[in-house]
């Protein structure tokens, strides 16, 4: 069905091929800030929108705060006049398009937590108007678009696929991948009706390099649970194996490798102190909660959860079962972590297994401490803690150490050396295979 001339969807397709169009972006944090940016690169004006004064002063002055988004990106949008921050939501009538790139957490029932988009939802339909397009990219569970926001916005009396046009397009970003990016990660695009999932692939078009469009924003919606649940089943396909060939004696990382051979058929994963991030423990949790609502267990999703939230408190007794080889009790001991990050080579704690071991430490009585390159404090619940330098002196002060988080600028040969006891949830220790 293609667009009459005239209509508010031809217009915003003649906006995205002269680049004439305003961007939206609400939520400059790890999602919002990198699509901003490539949007600018692409041509297109940016307005960013945040409710952290502090975000917003910082990146108006040309300061990226998110690692994988280059201070000098910044700051040349916006001497270029390309890229602006606001925290003044009365100004979201301006743009053309908005991208709402909010968290969506779980709460502590693992039930979701909308709230913020929500919030986001209602700050657009005050200054919602005739020819602008809504995208959700935020992760949630299938039909949080059209259950949630399409009432909201229809609401103003706008007709979506006519007046204004609402879609769905999961973020994809993997902080610290060296090789995909927000441009050359394909993109899922899901629309309410074909004039909006048209409008968004034109106009997402000039700053992503691959497109893929999907009959609804339900499809959407579930591509990227999919993608998650995914990971999060063999990751603890590949924790409980890590189990298993403890008890049998065997090590498990020679078993995997030997397994990664076969060239079909087989998918490495492997285990480690248990999943973190903001998707891989979240969003199969927003499909299980859906399938309640509908009155189905998702077997795999939860006891995949299980088995991944029990990891750290598996790892924590390596720690004591070291000790006790030493004579020694936690309590009282020093424990060193090194590594907090929820994974290598960057500066995440999201949701991060190390979190759960530091807190189970301490609630054995164990004197804690850890060293991170790219966390300088860490300031968690109870936990309050600066990095400690790594050096043979710290390492040797330690009764044991525990490496959660792989990052490559640790020399893990000084830690082998210098350290009495080492519990290597990673498998990075020259070779050693993990206690």
């Amino acid at each position: 069905m293609s667009p009459a001339p005239g209509t508010p969807v031809d217009a915003l397709i003649a906006k995205a091929r002269d680049r004439s169009a305003i961007f939206g972006i609400v939520g400059l944090g790890y999602v919002g800030l990198p699509l901003a940016m490539e949007l600018v690169r692409a041509g297109y004006k940016v307005i960013g929108f945040d409710v952290n004064q502090r975000t917003v002063e910082g990146l108006n002055a040309g300061r990226s705060h998110i690692q994988d988004v280059p201070t000098r990106a910044v700051a040349d949008a916006v001497k270029a006049g390309k890229f602006s921050a606001t925290a003044d939501l009365s100004r979201m009538g301006e743009p053309d398009a908005i991208s709402i790139c909010v968290p969506t957490p779980l709460s502590k029932t693992k039930d979701p937590d909308v709230s913020y988009v929500l919030a986001a939802t209602e700050s657009v339909k005050k200054t919602l108007r005739r020819g602008q397009l809504v995208i959700l990219e935020s992760t949630t569970y299938p039909g949080t678009t059209r259950e949630l926001m399409l009432p909201a916005l229809e609401s103003t009396g706008l007709k979506v696929g006519v007046d204004f046009f609402l879609a769905f397009s999961p973020e994809r970003v993997d902080p610290g991948n060296p090789k995909y990016n927000t441009r050359n990660t394909p993109k899922v695009v899901g629309g309410i009706t074909p004039h909006c999932r048209a409008a968004t692939v034109a106009l997402y078009q000039p700053a992503i390099d691959t497109l893929v469009p999907v009959s609804s924003p339900e499809a959407a919606e579930l591509v990227k649970i999919l993608e998650n649940t995914f990971r999060s089943v063999n990751i603890g396909l590949a924790n409980e194996m890590a189990i298993v060939c403890d008890k049998l004696g065997v090590d498990v990382w020679e078993v995997i490798e030997a397994a990664s051979t076969k060239p079909f058929g087989f998918m490495k994963f492997t285990p480690g102190p248990g999943v973190g991030g903001h998707c891989i423990p979240l969003d199969p949790h927003y499909l299980a909660w859906k399938m309640r609502t509908l009155n189905y267990k998702t077997r795999f999703i939860e006891l995949a959860g299980e088995v991944n939230a029990e990891m750290p408190e598996y790892w924590v007794t390596k720690v004591a079962d070291g000790l006790n080889d030493q004579g020694k009790a936690v309590r009282g001991s020093r424990v060193l972590v090194v590594g907090v990050a929820y994974k290598k080579d960057i500066d995440d704690i999201r949701e991060s297994p190390a979190l759960d071991v530091l807190k189970l430490l301490q609630q054995r009585g164990a004197s804690v401490s850890y060293h991170d390159p790219h966390i300088p404090t860490l300031k968690e619940d109870t936990l309050d803690l600066t990095s400690v330098p790594l050096t043979a002196e710290t390492l040797g002060r330690a009764d044991c150490v525990i490496i959660v988080t792989d990052h490559s600028t640790v020399d893990y040969g000084l830690v082998a050396r210098a350290s009495r006891h080492v519990v290597d949830t990673r498998h990075v220790l020259p070779g050693r295979t993990p206690a």
